[in-house]
């Protein structure tokens, strides 16, 4: 007599498809060459002022990202979602999910630093007046 049942698990292992915006932090510090033949034309342009002169940006805007230029450089990126966050999560699901060694709160939003890349990196998740996570950005911290 022979016995059989159906797998618990999966037998064969696929890796998911390659995500073009996975590792957030790849895309700081490329060129505005190499943010175009890795993600093709943006949806769209726009100029963002910052306190002073110098610290105005030229945002490009895709499907799941912002990317902030500074010269010829991405400097910035305003992401939907990254470790498990995603925008529009309570806020208390940061600390959770990240833990609180070596995060910085202040007001509304919390700070991360990323030992990813060839620049010191920063996470940041801001919130809205319900505690929310309205804003996710990776960026260089040494601008």
């Amino acid at each position: 007599m022979v016995f059989s049942a159906a797998s618990l698990w999966p037998q064969v292992y696929s890796a998911p498809a390659e995500d073009p915006m996975a590792g957030p932090a790849s895309f700081i510090g490329l060129t505005l060459e190499e943010l175009i033949r890795r993600l093709g034309i943006p949806r769209s342009v726009y100029a963002v002022r910052g306190l002073e002169e110098w610290q105005d940006d030229v945002v490009f805007v895709y499907g799941e990202a912002d990317f902030y230029i500074y010269k010829d450089r991405v400097w910035q990126a305003g992401i939907k979602e990254t470790r498990g966050i995603r925008v529009g999560d309570p806020g208390a699901v940061v600390p959770l999910i990240l833990g609180s060694y070596g995060a910085e709160t202040r007001g509304n939003y919390i700070t991360y630093f990323l030992n990813e890349g060839a620049w010191p990196l920063m996470l940041r998740f801001d919130f809205d007046s319900a505690g929310k996570v309205s804003a996710i950005f990776i960026y260089r911290a040494d601008m």
